[in-house]
């Protein structure tokens, strides 16, 4: 993983720091993305087929029809959710027990594009439900609210990361409420068996196999299409916070190099008056 990030800020001089994020890696991870997204759509919307079953009536469907298209965005953008938020809770623990800039740098990007999923997640969530549940929100799923809660856990974390503090302190307090936050994580995606008739939701139809042929294929494209995104975003997003630590640094630099000029003037200028003073008391 490190080959693709990149070292840490003060492993290269600010001279060597490069004036992008793009990579040889970065660029095909881009272009796998872009053609998975135009394979996934077509798959989406073009060849699979709306879900519609018999219905107890002669002659009546049942099921979820088009608003199931919206399961090959909203199931893979949960997955990713969790696994983003996973990797941020992962690497503020090595954080803690490593102090290793490199991993401060990656619990933070992660928990970036966590949140953007999570709220990914909760859009197409309230989109699907309107026509399937005759609501857009719905407060006593217990899914919907623990999901919300994730996401303003994680929130708050990134909130956190821009008060302003010394950055090892900025840190260590991020790091610890990305390892808390993660308690979450198993709450939410078990929360509809734990509590399942406190919930709107179905238990999961990847697990029991409920969805198959096209469908299903669909769906296993849009998990490993959110996938190589993640990755390429994850990467880009390292790489700018790697770039934001090097300037913060020369920043920091340039102005304690200031601060002691202006020291050393003022020790001069002193030690000249005091020089002045000695000659003219002198017999």
């Amino acid at each position: 993983m490190s080959i693709l990030l990149g070292r840490p800020p003060g492993d290269r001089p600010p001279s060597a720091a490069p004036g992008h994020t793009g990579s040889r890696a970065t660029r095909i991870l881009g272009v796998a993305t872009l053609v998975g997204l135009v394979g996934l759509c077509l798959c989406a919307f073009i060849f699979s087929p709306p879900d519609s079953r018999p219905g107890p009536e002669p002659g009546s469907r049942i099921g979820q029809f088009d608003a199931v298209r919206l399961m090959y965005v909203h199931f893979p953008a949960a997955i990713w959710t969790y696994s983003a938020l996973g990797l941020c809770a992962l690497a503020s623990g090595v954080y803690l027990w490593r102090r290793g800039v490199w991993w401060d740098r990656l619990a933070h990007a992660s928990a970036e594009i966590g949140v953007l999923l999570c709220a990914v997640t909760l859009l197409t969530g309230m989109i699907w439900g309107r026509p399937i549940w005759n609501t857009w929100w719905e407060w006593g799923d217990v899914r919907v609210v623990t999901t919300l809660v994730l996401f303003l856990t994680y929130a708050g974390y990134l909130a956190l990361r821009s008060v302003p503090a010394a950055p090892e302190a900025r840190a260590r307090r991020s790091a610890i409420l990305g390892v808390g936050g993660a308690v979450l994580i198993p709450i939410v995606n078990r929360s509809v068996e734990w509590w399942e008739n406190r919930t709107l939701h179905q238990q999961s139809t990847l697990e029991e196999l409920r969805i198959e042929d096209l469908t299903l294929f669909t769906l296993v494209l849009g998990i490993a299409v959110m996938g190589v995104f993640f990755l390429w975003i994850l990467i880009h997003r390292f790489r700018l916070a790697w770039l934001e630590a090097e300037v913060e640094s020369a920043g920091l630099e340039a102005a304690l190099a200031e601060r002691r000029a202006e020291a050393g003037e003022v020790a001069a200028t002193g030690a000249g008056a005091g020089g002045t003073g000695e000659g003219g008391s002198a017999p």
